[in-house]
Order: C-alpha cells, then structure tokens, then sequence
C-alpha cells in the first residue's frame, strides 16, 4: 500500500460549492464511432451471435497479441468462469479455492457445478489472493484455483501458477478487472494458467453494455465451452445459418446453456478495443492525480502494480486512517454529491456464504480491515482534472470532525 507523503500543503479548503450535478461513481465511455458500430449491426440483419462476434473474439486474441489464444465470447463473465470451470470437469464433491475480497460471481460459479468454494484471505501488500493461504488449503480434493486480479492488479501469478503446477490443479483466472493489465511483462490472458476470464460490464475498463470474453490456449476446453455455451449445440447459430448449403440439422451433445454474446454487443466492443489502452492511460492519469492530490491527507493509497508492470486501475479505492468512520465518510461524500462504493462485502460477510461455508471473520484478518476500512473514489474516462479535484476536495471535507 503506498504510504501517505510526508510533505504537506495548506489544509485549507475552498468554501463549499454550490450544489453541483451528481458525480457518478461509474459512466461508460461511449463514443460516436460505438454508435455507429451498433447501427451498421442493426442494418445488417444479423443482431444475435454472428461476424461480429465471431471478429470480436478474433481481435481480442490481436490485442493480447498471442495468436495461440482461442477467445470465446459470452454474455457475461461469469457465464465465462462457469463455461471455464465446467470444460475443466469440475464436478460434486471438488473443491475450487478462490479470494474473499470478490464479487458474489467469483464463487457462485462453484457452486453451480456442484463444488465446493474454499474461501481464502489476501495480502496485505495488493489485495489480491494470498499464494500463502492458497497452499494451506489445498486438499486430496482441490480440483482448481480461481486467483481474482483486484482493482485492475495483478494477483502474485508466478506464485499461484507454481502452486497449481504442483499439485497438478488448475488455474481459471478471474480477471474481471484486468484489462489491459501485466503481470511480469506479460498481458493477463497469456499467462500459463487454463483459462481467464474477462467481465465487459457497463462500468468495467471496457464495455459491451454485457458481456464476457473466455480465454484458454487449452483446445479440448475452448471446444467444450463453444459446445455448452449454446445449449450443447455441435454447431454454432452463424456456422448454420450461414452456410451456403442447407444446414438444418444440429445434433444436442450436452445440456448445455444461453451464454452468446449478441452482435450488439460485440459491435460496442470492437469498438473499445481500439480505444482500450488510451482509456486506460486516462484511468492511470487520474490516479496519479489523486495520489497527488490525497497525498498528505493521511489515507492509504490503493496498491500499485508491480516495477514494469501495467495497472488496470479499474478501481481506486482508499484506505481511511483509524478513527474516520468508513461508512459516515461514504455519507459525507455523498452529501457534497460525489458517487462512491466499497470494493468490496467481503464472502465472509456475505449471509449465503458465511453460513455455508462457515466463514468468521477472524479467519480473514487483512480482508476483514480492509473492508471496515476502505471506500472506492470514482476513476473513469469521462472524469475531467476538474471532476478529480472536485473528489479530493470533499474527501478533505468528509475527513473534517463532525
């Protein structure tokens, strides 16, 4: 965590503004070119899974930049970790270890397939799973280890993939937040591990309203999961609808599911493909301006990637010095009209998940004071410099006694 400066500036702040508009916590950045990608889509007659998607998975591999990679796009991401654990022969009775400080979906998908979520705690150092409690949990029975890349960072991969090539598991990378993001120079998606899985969500660092990108170099999963993204289909809908012969006949292989991303959507996304490195320079702009700007305030700053290593910074959440009531101070930014969030309720926290699996909180001491303690600030494309001091000035105020 980066540590507070020690230089200083005048605590002295503006008078408090007039009201002003809202500031969002999130916005998609959605440009003309988006639109027009979308309309061109709606012209063409094709809207549900087509060239368009089919082109979208293929210069997601492009962008990766490893023509190894088979890209599967879907509706979600977590219909992506589901397809990812299922091809994986996840089944009754394994056990699948993922992170604590994570979304609901990073488990459920666990769940889904009949297995067992072993829920563990997180470093300190980048608030990503801890490779150290990963190995006290493994058992005859761990099956796969499902590492969440927080906040657009990367997890300790080298650890976990070591870890995994051990114990000869397997490894479905939540990396939900990690685009375009590194881990010892390497894109996140070409790393070793089985799978990864990519969220296009509309407040993600790039978007396709919904959606989802599965990515493996493994070919019998990258089968299985084209196979069970369609309802088991042995053909997908543009492979027969497309044919220049009459293609009718398909054969149901599997109980498969509804996971296709539309044409919609992956025209949304090949345009933010293009844009998605420079709307991650702006994120890292804003970043930096508010390390700047919250320097000396007393707050933790959120973790930095790794020397050399690219951040994601699809998330800047600040830690609060003891004393400052984390919930009050979400109230008080609130009151001065700036949207914020916490990332996140923790699993342990969570009701479904603390009785099942019988989590306490002892049990995940850097998550649970973590999560006591920490508040998401805005960070995204459409924020203006003005828009970020604007943030900082009322964390200022929201820190003042009340």
């Amino acid at each position: 965590m980066t540590e507070p400066s020690s230089s200083s500036s005048s605590s002295r702040l503006p008078p408090t503004p007039p009201a002003l508009p809202t500031l969002p916590f999130a916005l998609p950045d959605i440009g003309e070119a988006e639109i027009a990608e979308v309309v061109d889509t709606l012209r063409s007659g094709w809207l549900t899974t087509g060239p368009k998607a089919r082109r979208f998975e293929q210069e997601f591999a492009e962008f990766l930049g490893d023509a190894g990679l088979q890209c599967i796009a879907v509706n979600s991401a977590t219909a992506g970790l589901h397809l990812a654990l299922e091809a994986a022969g996840i089944g009754p009775g394994d056990e699948v270890i993922t992170a604590t400080h994570t979304f609901t979906a990073s488990a459920e998908v666990i769940r889904y397939l009949g297995a067992d979520p072993v829920i563990v705690d997180i470093e300190q150092h980048s608030w990503c799973i801890d490779p150290r409690e990963v190995e006290k949990h493994i058992t005859s029975r761990t099956r796969a280890i499902i590492p969440v890349h927080f906040g657009g960072r990367s997890a300790d991969m080298s650890a976990i993939l070591a870890i995994a090539k051990r114990h000869g598991i397997k490894v479905i990378e939540d990396a939900a937040h990690a685009l375009p993001c590194t881990h010892r120079g390497a894109m996140i998606g070409t790393l070793a591990s089985d799978a990864a899985v990519f969220s296009f969500y509309a407040n993600k660092t790039m978007t396709t309203g919904e959606g989802g990108m599965l990515v493996t170099r493994d070919e019998a999963l990258a089968r299985r999961a084209k196979v069970m993204r369609l309802h088991g289909i042995d053909r997908d809908a543009f492979a027969r609808f497309n044919s220049a012969t009459p293609a009718w006949r398909y054969d149901i292989v599997a109980p498969g599911f509804k996971y296709n991303m539309t044409d919609i959507a992956a025209a949304i996304g090949l345009v933010q493909l293009t844009r998605a490195h420079e709307m991650r320079e702006r994120r890292a702009a804003i970043a930096a301006q508010y390390d700047d700007l919250l320097a000396d305030t007393g707050i933790a700053l959120p973790p930095h990637a790794e020397a050399g290593d690219v951040h994601a910074w699809h998330l800047y959440p600040v830690a609060l010095p003891a004393g400052l009531h984390r919930d009050r101070f979400i109230d008080a930014m609130f009151a001065q009209g700036i949207g914020m969030s916490v990332h996140y309720i923790p699993l342990h926290q969570q009701s479904y998940w603390k009785e099942s699996c019988r989590l306490h909180a002892d049990d995940f001491p850097v998550s649970e004071t973590l999560y006591r303690s920490t508040a998401s600030l805005p960070i995204y494309t459409r924020m203006t410099d003005g828009d970020v001091r604007r943030v900082a000035e009322a964390v200022r105020r929201a820190m003042e006694p009340q």
